[in-house]
């Protein structure tokens, strides 16, 4: 089952075919030779021609997600003719019932149903082929066991050859749970995809596979709202919207050897009470200490976990980066290794996003350090914002969750040194802050200090400002009009006043101004071209030599780039996160 794109809002064309097509071959290449394949295929394979669907019509895409499916169909095709797999091809109708996506159709009419309402509804005219869930599952185990190299790479419907329409369906549930509501039609628009008239032809599927729908539509509505009633419908829901978003927490490890055990249990701790699908990314940016043999006994005991190690230390932004291009999450959350990002901060962030934010950043407003170092750090932000020709939120450090079109953004930015607090403002968006005090660091001793940090406001200040030439320049022009206007007193003073004396210390003290202020003109100029000279060079930003997925490494330069290549999208082939 490696599908996307069959809901409205999986619009994203290249994940549908990356997903459907070569989600489909990876798995095709992870089986053995004797496996028995049965592929969820669609009936929007036939597109156009959906009335009365027969194996033998011609399929007419009609989205990226039924040419995807039709691709993905002629894949297992080719390898049951080619290498002989035992591999099928089941092309599924409208499968309803028990665990179905809570805002599909029939789960939110049997939910309203319960409270004797309908819920909004497309155009009363379109068609389905209603197909229970238990029948469906029979129809792939009949598929398996009827499987041979006669009918392997074929494709088959799993449908009723109903055709029944929205209005005879909400007809049914009217009488069937007594719901005395008029259907607002046309109350939700309907998907562009959708054809009037959406039905199939089982013939071909009974006589081959020896499987037919035995559930009929009452039987099955009654069946899921039976289930409905005996489990805590209302907590799956919330579940549901929950579990249909995926977040990658990234943290920068360097000597946080101790914290990373701790992170790791306060972050998955997170994630559970907000109830949705996670991964947790490591990244060693070359620690000194045992921060790799942490990360990989973690990475044995929870799939949910990768490490990643760096070849030498590049820094946290390029570790932020590193972890980026890797996950496969709806957003990611960037957090520092020594724990003064305090991961349950994220639920704040997730509620933020859910309402709509694309990204949610940490403002500290307080940190646990010395006065005089919480004045130099709020002044440096004071300056920065002032100085920078984009608005960053004044004390906002990496630490923030970002939606992925934000983080594909950011991935595309082909700059080699990345200050992403800058980026991620540069790039625009709905963003907002989120008010936290950071803490001390838990273990160890912190390694940035008082140069580090200079390098860090030179590093902001030139790659969002051209401030510090606007000064020099117009200091230039100003002690231009000063020496101009030195020599016009000068020469009066020569005829006012022709015995003045003249200062040698005067001109010894001028000289050593203007030497100094030409020296700090060359130096403002001479760190725009090293940027210049560093972007030129077009370096990697970083160099992965390991990648830890389980209890697999991934050390070689071939095997690394192979996974690089296919997680351009996200998605890590040996990542169970990477089959939906």
């Amino acid at each position: 089952m490696s599908a996307y794109g069959s809901y409205s809002h999986q619009d994203n064309y290249e994940l549908i075919f990356k997903t459907n097509i070569i989600g489909t071959t990876n798995i095709l290449e992870c089986t053995s030779d004797d496996s028995v394949f049965i592929n969820s295929g669609s009936s929007s394979e036939y597109g156009f021609n959906s009335e009365n669907s027969s194996e033998n019509t011609i399929v007419s895409p009609n989205s990226h997600y039924s040419l995807s499916k039709v691709a993905s169909s002629h894949v297992i095709s080719y390898y049951a003719k080619s290498f002989k797999r035992l591999a099928i091809n089941l092309r599924l109708f409208s499968i309803y019932g028990y665990y179905e996506d809570t805002n599909r159709l029939i789960p939110k009419l049997i939910e309203h149903a319960r409270s004797k309402n309908l819920p909004n509804l497309v155009s009363k005219d379109i068609s389905r082929d209603f197909v229970f869930i238990d029948d469906c599952i029979e129809a792939m185990i009949s598929a398996a066991l009827s499987l041979n190299q006669s009918i392997s790479g074929n494709s088959y419907n799993i449908c009723s050859g109903e055709k029944i329409t929205i209005e005879e369906l909400v007809n049914i549930s009217n009488e069937l749970f007594n719901i005395k509501e008029i259907p607002k039609w046309n109350s939700m628009p309907d998907r562009s995809w959708d054809q009037k008239v959406w039905y199939g032809n089982p013939t071909k599927t009974l006589n081959e596979i020896g499987w037919k729908a035995e559930t009929t539509l009452i039987e099955g509505l009654k069946k899921t709202f039976n289930w409905q009633e005996k489990i805590s419908y209302n907590d799956l829901i919330n579940k549901s919207k929950g579990a249909s978003k995926k977040i990658s927490a990234i943290i920068a490890c360097y000597k946080d050897g101790d914290a990373i055990p701790l992170m790791y249990e306060r972050l998955s701790t997170v994630f559970k009470n907000i109830k949705c699908n996670y991964e947790i990314i490591f990244v060693n940016d070359c620690s000194p200490d045992e921060s790799e043999k942490i990360i990989s006994e973690i990475c044995k005991k929870d799939s949910n976990v990768i490490g990643v190690s760096h070849s030498r230390n590049f820094g946290s932004q390029a570790a932020f980066m590193s972890g980026m291009e890797l996950s496969s999450g709806d957003s990611v959350v960037l957090l520092d290794g020594d724990l003064q990002d305090p991961p349950e901060l994220i639920e704040k962030f997730y509620k933020k996003w859910i309402e709509g934010y694309d990204v949610v950043y940490g403002i500290r407003t307080k940190r646990e350090m010395s006065i005089h170092f919480n004045f130099i750090y709020k002044l440096f932000y004071f300056i920065f914002q002032k100085l920078s020709y984009i608005n960053i939120p004044k004390n906002a450090g990496d630490f923030s969750l970002i939606d992925r079109k934000v983080v594909d953004k950011l991935i595309q930015l082909p700059e080699t040194e990345q200050f992403l607090r800058g980026l991620r403002a540069w790039v625009g968006y709905s963003q907002v802050g989120v008010d936290y005090e950071r803490p001390k660091r838990m273990f160890g001793r912190t390694t940035n200090n008082f140069f580090k940090n200079i390098w860090w406001a030179r590093k902001a200040i030139f790659s969002f400002s051209f401030q510090p030439l606007s000064f020099m320049s117009y200091l230039g022009i100003l002690f231009t009009f000063i020496a101009f206007l030195g020599v016009i007193v000068q020469l009066v003073l020569r005829f006012v006043l022709p015995d003045i004396p003249s200062g040698f210390t005067t001109v010894i003290i001028i000289i050593l101004f203007f030497g100094g202020l030409n020296l700090l003109a060359v130096s403002f100029v001479g760190e725009y071209i090293s940027k210049i000279f560093e972007e030129t060079k077009k370096r990697p930003k970083f160099i992965r030599n390991k990648i830890i997925i389980g209890s697999e490494f991934y050390t070689t330069k071939e095997e690394i780039d192979k996974l690089d290549i296919l997680n351009s999208k996200k998605t890590l082939i040996k990542s169970s996160n990477g089959i939906n």
